[in-house]
């Protein structure tokens, strides 16, 4: 359904060539598609809201904007006498009643248009004459959600961002993540709470703070309901992009959500949802995306410790996608309280980026000491619109099932994949069914399979040791301090990194001591570190081929050659 229609919308831009820039279409398309929308939602109830508005006139703002939104049958409502059809019959004066009609919404979705600057687009529009074309055309696309369902329609906003953005050269992959990308998350998320979640009357709140259309709110909350049409789940958001929040706003509106819980911001500089916590979290952070811009409010954030979101440290400038992740493990739930569990897609950098004692290093500690990680997903490359890149997902709980304490679950789903008949930007492969079940039952039988392991958390752990050796003077002889102690030659240092599960001594008289006997281990400059080779896990070695192999090849392309170039010659 998406494709056609989003087609039939994207036709608008014939309009617009030779006025507008094919990177401004966006800016008339996007919010009229939303306003169209809005229009066939609220339709079957405006008469209702046009008699309570009279009837109620003299009432307060307040008990006003209560008995509209119960006579639309939705959380927002449009007092203006037009409508698309009323505009259209008077064009002589469509931008002053298309003007009227936007100031007839209550004020949730005012702020919608308002992130467009809709109001100057018109004025725009009807100065060069195209105001009319644009309406009629929007006019005659059916969005009614009996004609296209609140999830077709999500697809729809999402196939116009990735075209915008594509034309301005914008990365589409931080406005949303692929539908089927969300599903399996949503999966690997809710599938150890099953019982729990099919209880009646069962109230679940979830959030991502990188909202961007809301796609991973919806299709969040259409699995929940799902499972049990009784239960209930409260979505919270953030979002930079002021387009797509408004885009995720309205989706809120027409769904009934309260979008006081939407908030505009940058998540990292500023926690629009400060001492929220939530029963579950998904996002999609946008990939190595330094935050040198928000490195004043971020370090100011990081010096509270752990009382405020970034205790753990904080990773290289050239790459914020791990203060996502603690400023989300900020936000779980206490365990007496239920506890909460995460899902975050990650690019490959977070799983070794960083030696010990580096930030990033620091973070893997936090997470792997104190038993958050529960599984990482390895996705095929070429899944997302705007990155050919290899992409994991990561799952985080505070409440392990006890078969899991003390162990990561790694699942390598890199060649579970179905090549796409069309490219979508960077989008070549695309989860199937059939894989999306075999890693969710993968995830929740919890053993060694081909594309499964079980790895006990302190085998991501090592120990850095300094290796130093004695400075010695022009004749060969060891210089010494005040105390007698070998002074170390800073030319000769070296540093060995040594497993936890290993004895760094007995290491040392192993690996080192037989190479350089005069040696030593400066043990106040030993860290400890983290990372996850993932790749080590499932690596398969492959041989040679044979010489004698390679040798017949090479022999028989080189008479072919020949026999070639003989046949030229003559």
């Amino acid at each position: 359904m998406a494709s056609p229609l989003s087609a039939l919308i994207w036709s608008v831009a014939d309009l617009l060539r030779g006025d507008y820039k094919q990177a401004d279409y966006g800016k008339i398309i996007l919010p009229f598609t939303l306003l169209r929308r809005l229009d066939c939602v609220l339709a079957p109830t405006k008469a209702s809201v046009l008699a309570e508005a009279t009837a109620k006139k003299n009432e307060s703002e307040l008990v006003l904007d209560r008995a509209l939104c119960k006579a639309s049958k939705h959380g927002f409502y449009n007092t203006s006498l037009h409508s698309f059809g009323t505009m259209l019959a008077d064009p002589d004066q469509l931008k002053q009643n298309l003007l009227n009609y936007l100031s007839g919404f209550s004020a949730n979705a005012q702020d919608v248009f308002t992130r467009y600057k809709f109001a100057e687009q018109i004025e725009f529009l009807s100065a060069k004459n195209l105001l009319y074309l644009v309406l009629q055309k929007f006019a005659s696309i059916d969005l009614r959600p009996s004609a296209v369902s609140n999830a077709d329609m999500g697809l729809v906003f999402e196939e116009l961002i990735r075209k915008f953005s594509e034309l301005s050269n914008e990365t589409a992959g931080e406005h949303f993540t692929p539908r089927e990308v969300i599903r399996l998350m949503v999966n690997l998320m809710f599938c150890e709470d099953g019982e729990a979640l099919t209880k009646p009357g069962v109230i679940r709140t979830l959030y991502d703070c990188c909202a961007g259309t809301g796609g991973m709110l919806s299709v969040s909350e259409e699995y929940l309901r799902s499972m049990n049409p009784k239960a209930s789940l409260k979505v919270y958001g953030q979002e930079l992009n002021e387009e797509s929040y408004a885009i995720c706003k309205a989706d809120m509106l027409i769904k009934g959500a309260d979008v006081r819980n939407i908030i505009q911001g940058n998540t990292l500089s500023e926690d629009g949802l400060p001492d929220k916590k939530f029963d579950y979290m998904l996002t999609n952070p946008p990939f190595g995306v330094e935050w040198k811009k928000v490195q004043k409010e971020v370090a100011k954030e990081a010096e509270r410790g752990f009382a405020g979101r970034f205790g753990p440290g904080l990773p290289r400038i050239s790459d914020g996608s791990l203060l996502f992740l603690m400023h989300l493990m900020s936000k779980m739930r206490p365990v007496d309280e239920g506890g909460s569990r995460i899902g975050i897609v990650l690019n490959g950098s977070p799983l070794f980026t960083g030696g010990a004692g580096s930030g990033e290093s620091e973070i893997r500690k936090y997470v792997i000491e104190n038993d958050f990680l529960e599984a990482i997903v390895a996705l095929p490359t070429d899944m997302f619109y705007n990155t050919g890149i290899a992409t994991y997902i990561w799952i985080l709980t505070n409440h392990k099932a006890p078969e899991r304490r003390g162990k990561v679950q790694l699942i390598n789903g890199i060649d579970l994949w179905n090549k796409m008949k069309k490219s979508l930007g960077s989008k070549r492969k695309e989860l199937g069914d059939e894989h999306i079940e075999l890693i969710t039952k993968t995830f929740g039988n919890f053993r060694k399979t081909k594309i499964c392991r079980i790895v006990p958390n302190a085998e991501f752990g090592y120990s850095t040791i300094t290796v130093e050796r004695p400075l010695r003077n022009e004749r060969g002889e060891i210089e010494t301090d005040r105390k007698g102690n070998p002074k170390p030659d800073s030319s000769l240092r070296d540093t060995e990194n040594v497993p936890l599960s290993d004895d760094v001594e007995a290491y040392f008289e192993r690996e080192v001591l037989p190479h350089v006997p005069d040696a030593w281990i400066d043990h106040a400059k030993t860290k400890v570190g983290y990372e996850i080779p993932f790749t080590r896990y499932f690596y398969k070695y492959v041989p040679p081929r044979p010489l004698e192999e390679i040798d017949r090849d090479l022999k028989a392309k080189t008479e072919k050659i020949m026999k070639l170039l003989g046949e030229i010659s003559g």
